[in-house]
């Protein structure tokens, strides 16, 4: 079949529109560009390209995918994530724009006089957040922990990408590691989705991301005891823990926090003004 690069993401854009994925335009071009090897730019200045046989199967048999739902980062294998670009597999969460929350917590605290020589990351998956927390303070090295070793390996994979492989290590480990010396700054995006949530979660989630990474337990707080249990085997007295947090959750974590010897907490919202980051110092 013969199709423009114009007809092809119209007529896509209507199959994703069907099957209830949002931004069914754009993910459409998202899908025809990543084919192509070029920017959404190129479907806007050569609208009448018309696909080779190849490329026009390539791009139906992706579109038939995200029909299904699988995510576009799973595709297209990258995500953008405070301007910097990460590969993704099924094997990490899906970077997202609520998690940049906790970046402009950092860059607060920076900002402020707060300037963290060594970062520990608990759950790193693709490693988005130790690595951009990294590019926001060149001096500083860190050390990212997921009990997934195909996360860790899409970790190292980005730290390389990213000119980081000499400022990070990469590890396998639980909540309770002991690296044998404490950070400057501890920050965790940990599974917080409680248990009997799973099931109702948009299918993008459910269906293609892993469980490790989404359940919580049974109120979603499991994570947050077991790392505060450990709290003082990884962070120096002074240093900063910052989490994020599901929906309604920050005022528990920080009454966790509080209790486990911490400051008292800062809460931080996102886009959508939900307090999506909690922030507090060790005390002595």
């Amino acid at each position: 079949m013969k199709a423009s690069l114009r007809s092809a993401v119209l007529a896509a854009g209507e199959i994703l529109k069907q099957a209830d994925v949002g931004d069914a335009k754009r993910d459409a071009a998202l899908l025809l560009a990543n084919v192509l090897g070029e920017d959404v730019g190129y479907l806007h200045r050569e609208p009448d390209r018309i696909l080779t046989d190849n490329e026009y199967q390539k791009y139906q048999e992706l579109v038939a995918r995200r029909a299904a739902r699988e995510p576009l980062s799973h595709l297209t294998g990258h995500r953008e994530f405070w301007s910097l670009d990460f590969l993704v597999t099924g094997d990490v969460l899906d970077p997202r724009p609520d998690s940049e929350t906790l970046i402009e917590a950092i860059v607060s605290a920076k900002s402020q006089g707060f300037n963290p020589q060594r970062v520990l990351d608990l759950g790193t998956g693709s490693g988005c957040l130790l690595l951009t927390i990294l590019s926001e303070i060149p001096a500083a090295t860190g050390v990212g922990i997921d009990f997934s070793e195909a996360a860790l390996s899409v970790a190292r994979k980005n730290a390389h990408r990213l000119g980081m492989e000499t400022r990070t290590e990469f590890r396998r480990s639980s909540w309770d590691v002991d690296l044998g010396e404490k950070f400057d700054l501890v920050v965790s995006n940990p599974p917080y989705i409680p248990s009997a949530d799973i099931a109702e979660l948009q299918p993008e989630v459910r269906d293609f991301e892993p469980h490790l990474a989404l359940d919580g337990g049974v109120d979603g707080l499991d994570c947050y005891r077991a790392i505060l249990a450990n709290i003082r085997n990884i962070l120096r007295p002074g240093g900063q823990l910052m989490f994020e947090v599901g929906f309604d959750q920050a005022a528990d974590v920080g009454k966790m926090m509080e209790e486990a010897g911490l400051s008292q907490p800062e809460y931080h919202k996102d886009i959508a003004a939900i307090e999506r980051c909690v922030s507090a110092f060790l005390l002595d």
